[in-house]
C-alpha cells in the first residue's frame, strides 16, 4: 500500500501571480495560462460511484470537468452538458472518461432554454440507461463596476442559467430518479459574502442556497438527497472571460487565508462524497470549499 504524504495546502497547487489574460465568454480552458488542474493526472478513484449514472452541467471545463473526471474514475457513467462553442474542451473530457472504460455522453446546448433542459435530461437518461446523480455546476458570472451597467437582459440571462435551469432540470429528472439518488447544486462564497462587482451573479448564488435547502426537505421522504457545494475563488474559465476585472487576475485568490486560488480538482472530492452512499445522512447542507473564507 502506498503511504500518504503530508502536503502543505498553501503550496500544493499554483500559488503565484496569474498572467493577465482575457477571452470572450464562454472561455476555452485549453487556452488558459496556466491551465486549471482538474485532476487529469492526479485524481485517483476507489470505486465509490461504481455503477452510478450522472448528469453534469458545465462538464467541459473548470469544476464540472474535475467532477466528470472524478466520477468516471470512481466508476460512474456520465453525461455532460456544455455550450456548443466549448466542444473542444468537451471532447477532451470525453477521451479522459472513456480512458477509464466509462461511458461519456456529450449534450451541447443552452441551459437558459427550458425546452433544452428537458431534452438534456431525456437524452442523458436514455443514453445512460437511467439517472441517479445530478451535478448541476454550470454558471454565468460577469463583473460590473456599477448597477447602472447591468442590463435587464444580462440579469435575466444570469438567473435563467444559474437558477431557473435548476428548476427545469430537476423537474424533468424527478420522475426518473430512484430512491438513493443525489442532487448536488453549486452555490458560492458569493452567496454569503458578495463582491460589489458581482451584483448580477451573487444574488443567484444566494437563491441556489434557498432552492437547495427547500428542495432537500421536499424530497427527503422520497429518499433523494439534495446538497450544495459553495466554492471560493477557483481558477476556471469564468474568471478570465469577464468574471473578474482583467486587472484583478494576477492577484486572484490571494485574499484568502490560504493566499491562493483553488484549483477545480480540490472540489472533486466534495462532489464525490455528496453523490456517494457515504453521505447517506447528509441533505440540505452547503459544503464550503473556500480556502478559509467564512460562509457563516
Amino acid at each position: 500500500m502506498t503511504e500518504s504524504t503530508v502536503e502543505d495546502p498553501k503550496t500544493k497547487y499554483f500559488n503565484g501571480k496569474y498572467p493577465k489574460q482575457k477571452q470572450e465568454a464562454p472561455a476555452v480552458q485549453k487556452k488558459m495560462d496556466p491551465r486549471p488542474d482538474c485532476g487529469e493526472k492526479s485524481y485517483r478513484g476507489s470505486g465509490k460511484l461504481k455503477g452510478r449514472k450522472a448528469l453534469i452541467t458545465g462538464g467541459d471545463s473548470g469544476i464540472g470537468r474535475a467532477v466528470a473526471i472524478a466520477y468516471a474514475r470512481e466508476g460512474a457513467d456520465i453525461a455532460i452538458n456544455y455550450l456548443p462553442v466549448e466542444e473542444e474542451d468537451a471532447r477532451e473530457v470525453q477521451k479522459l472518461v472513456e480512458a477509464e472504460d466509462r461511458k461519456a455522453v456529450l449534450i451541447p446546448g443552452d441551459l437558459s432554454n427550458e425546452s433544452f433542459c428537458k431534452e438534456m435530461v431525456e437524452k442523458a437518461n436514455q443514453e445512460l440507461g437511467g439517472l441517479d446523480i445530478l451535478a448541476l455546476i454550470a454558471g454565468k458570472q460577469q463583473a460590473y463596476p456599477s448597477i447602472e451597467e447591468i442590463s435587464t437582459e444580462e440579469l435575466r440571462k444570469t438567473f435563467e442559467i444559474n437558477v431557473f435551469s435548476l428548476f427545469w432540470t430537476v423537474k424533468a429528472a424527478l420522475p426518473l430518479l430512484p430512491e438513493g439518488a443525489s442532487i448536488i447544486t453549486t452555490s458560492s462564497v458569493e452567496g454569503y459574502n458578495p463582491n460589489p462587482m458581482l451584483l448580477s451573479y451573487a444574488p443567484t448564488k444566494s437563491a441556489i442556497i434557498g432552492f437547495t435547502k427547500s428542495l432537500a426537505k421536499q424530497l427527503a421522504s422520497k429518499g433523494i438527497r439534495v446538497n450544495a457545494v459553495a466554492p471560493g475563488p477557483i481558477w476556471t474559465p469564468l474568471q478570465i472571460s469577464g468574471g473578474q476585472p482583467s486587472e484583478a487576475i494576477p492577484q486572484f485568490g490571494q485574499m484568502t487565508p490560504m493566499k491562493r486560488a483553488g484549483q477545480p480538482v480540490e472540489l472533486a472530492g466534495a462532489y464525490v462524497l455528496l453523490a456517494s452512499n457515504e453521505s447517506s445522512y447528509v441533505t440540505a447542507q452547503v459544503y464550503g470549499v473556500t480556502g478559509g473564507i467564512p460562509t457563516a
